[in-house]
């Protein structure tokens, strides 16, 4: 199985050079949110247990994704072995439907909040977060595994050649010559799965709290519980409008190759990035955690007294 990489693309050194500073600045963000959420108790909370999954899954999924990515492009390294493959697709797809699914979950957790606010408490609790996120990855990983399962046993009777970076299941049905209906009506279920639940059902609470809000009298009430939304709808936004941008530039028009294994490759870097940002620098809970953290381990307080200055 070959993955080809780029091609008499000029400069491209800086975007290795970037991949490199994008992966380190990921793990740095997400092992220090997900630090900071399991060292604080007072973040030990539905809605920051939803956070720490999304921390956890950006983390795993940019370290399946990122270090391949280095092989393929840094050393042209364009031929793996066909297990190999499935294995790399397996790890890269099945986190990044964590990631959506984690965002359903934080809308779910928002559309409580804002529209039956006098039973949040007792609707989501931590016994029901559990339970749902422990779903989303018996589920999801169940979803991936048949479907890993079933490619295992295609044949290809001509090229071996995906024309891009990554062991793309749709680019190796297009190439297997032995199709059954299971590879067909799996190839269904994770296309509605992974591809068009999240945003669905995440618009429809949207517009469940849009109406909830219409209600609320005061501009003033109705600005604040819209604030609470900000950080999960930047996070909507990064996480799917890249996507979403890629494929459709790529039906629409015709895409150079290097273009194409570029937007997709920020595509899938860039939000696990933006990601840990968005709930430790804009979020006030998590600021405080970490001074008090500082502040009792003496051996990284001058380090913060210089960070918080």
């Amino acid at each position: 199985m070959f993955a080809f990489g780029f091609s008499n693309i000029p400069h491209v050194t800086y975007f290795y050079i970037f991949l490199c500073l994008v992966y380190i600045m990921t793990v740095v963000g997400n092992v220090l949110l997900l630090s900071v959420i399991f060292l604080v108790k007072t973040l030990h909370t539905p809605k920051y247990m939803i956070v720490f999954n999304l921390a956890l899954a950006d983390l795993c999924g940019s370290t399946a994704l990122i270090p391949k990515l280095f092989e393929t492009f840094l050393f042209d390294r364009t031929d793996i072995v066909y297990e190999d493959c499935l294995s790399y697709m397996f790890f890269v797809l099945f986190f990044i439907d964590v990631q959506a699914w984690t965002l359903v979950t934080m809308a779910y957790d928002r559309f409580i909040a804002i529209c039956f606010p006098l039973r949040y408490h007792s609707i989501v609790t931590k016994p029901a977060i559990v339970a749902m996120l422990l779903l989303v990855w018996v589920v999801l990983l169940t979803i991936r595994a048949l479907t890993v399962g079933t490619i295992d046993r295609l044949s290809f009777c001509g090229s071996l050649a995906l024309q891009s970076f990554f062991c793309d299941p749709g680019l190796i049905l297009y190439l297997a010559c032995n199709l059954t209906s299971l590879d067909v009506i799996l190839s269904y279920v994770v296309f509605i799965t992974s591809i068009c639940l999240p945003p669905v059902l995440i618009s429809l609470t949207y517009v469940c709290i849009a109406i909830a809000l219409s209600r609320i009298a005061s501009r003033k009430e109705r600005l604040k519980a819209l604030k609470t939304c900000t950080s999960h709808l930047i996070l909507v936004a990064i996480c799917f409008l890249p996507f979403f941008g890629s494929n459709i530039a790529s039906v629409t028009s015709p895409f150079d190759r290097n273009a194409r294994i570029i937007n997709v490759t920020l595509a899938h870097i860039v939000p696990p990035l933006l990601n840990p940002i968005l709930y430790s620098l804009k979020t006030e809970e998590v600021l405080n955690s970490m001074k008090k953290l500082c502040k009792n381990s003496s051996w990284i307080s001058s380090f913060c007294e210089t960070t918080y200055r």
